[in-house]
């Protein structure tokens, strides 16, 4: 049973998440020759305060990409 684990932080709607489903599930069944029913998707949804990049928080980091940039 394959079993695949999305970690990603929050804000996408939820016709997204099952687009996302359905198109992880496809590639799985496709690459594999496993049968739709033995396929699982877990999405993780982490908070922001739990995501680091360069060291540090993740909205922190956005801001100094941002600030680099000028925007």
């Amino acid at each position: 049973m394959p079993i695949v684990t999305i970690n990603m932080l929050p804000g996408r709607d939820e016709e997204t998440k099952k687009n996302l489903i359905e198109n992880v599930s496809t590639a799985i069944m496709d690459t594999l020759n496993a049968p739709g029913e033995s396929v699982r998707i877990i999405i993780n949804e982490m908070a922001f305060e739990h995501y680091g990049v360069a060291g540090m928080p993740i909205l922190e980091y956005r801001e100094k990409i941002k600030a680099k940039s000028g925007g």
